[in-house]
Parts: structure tokens; sequence; C-alpha cells
């Protein structure tokens, strides 16, 4: 079973480093100018002031399976609005892939999510296999968002 541990505003320099690991080594960014973007301060910046905001509070979460960390998310539920919870990321560490354990950590942080007010799912994303990850849990495409990268969501 997968449990879901809150990374506090105060300890979000810890998930910054695994974040960025993940951004270059799954091939999300590749190029210098992404790196310094996602690693400067007016990206972290802004998420720091979304993580205490109330409400729409962005999170930052661990996956946690028997005690070890096996992948993280960062999402925002906009409750002042839908209910639209809005995954920024979400990844699985490389040493936990396979076997389902992408689908076990999406079901965890599906029931955390609607607990705190979530009623759908909306996401971005590029890359083959995350598409084919994505709809494998039942979301469908949604147009484009301002970046012209594909949207998909899941009511």
């Amino acid at each position: 079973m997968v449990g879901i541990e809150e990374i506090p505003v105060e300890r979000a320099d810890e998930f910054w480093q695994e974040h960025i690991r993940y951004l270059v080594d799954d091939g999300i960014i590749g190029d210098e100018e992404d790196v310094a973007y996602f690693t400067g301060e007016e990206y972290r910046g802004l998420i720091r002031t979304h993580m205490l905001r109330e409400p729409d509070r962005h999170h930052m979460v661990y996956f946690v399976r028997k005690g070890e960390r096996i992948g993280a998310a960062q999402y925002n539920t906009y409750q002042s609005e839908d209910g639209k919870c809005f995954i920024l990321d979400f990844w699985v560490f490389p040493a936990y892939r396979g076997q389902g354990t992408g689908h076990e950590c999406f079901r965890a942080l599906e029931a955390y999510t609607r607990a705190d007010g979530a009623a759908y799912y909306q996401l971005n994303s590029c890359k083959e296999e995350s598409i084919r990850f994505w709809k494998s849990l039942g979301f469908v495409e949604d147009g484009l968002d301002e970046y012209g990268e594909k949207l998909f969501i899941r009511t």
C-alpha cells in the first residue's frame, strides 16, 4: 500500500533536488535555459508562494511504501473554483518503476486529493510513454495548454 507524505514549505529544498534530477533524467527538459528556470528563484519562489496561500494551496508530496519514498508529485486543487486538481509533476523513482507502481501511486494520490476536495484531474504531457500511462488511468485528451502541450483530463 502506498501512502502520502506532505512536504512542508520548510523542506521544499529536498524536493527540488529530486525534481531537477527527474526533469533532466527523464528527458522532460534538456537545455541549460530550462535547467536554469526550474532551479531558479522565479519558478521556485512562485511555487513557495503558492504553498503558503489559502485556499488553493500548492502541494508537494512523496509516495511512500513500507517506509521508503518511491516517488513524488506536486499539484494544486482549486477548491475555490470547481475542484480541479492540476497535477504539475508525478513520477516514480527509477528503482521502483514497473509492476504497476505508478498506478498504485496515482490511486493513493487520488484518494488523498478527493478527501481534500478534488472533483476531477487535469495535467499536461508530451512524452509518449507518459501519455500511455495517463490514458491507462482513464485520462483523455482535453485540448492544448498555453505552450502547445497536450492537456489530459479525468473526471
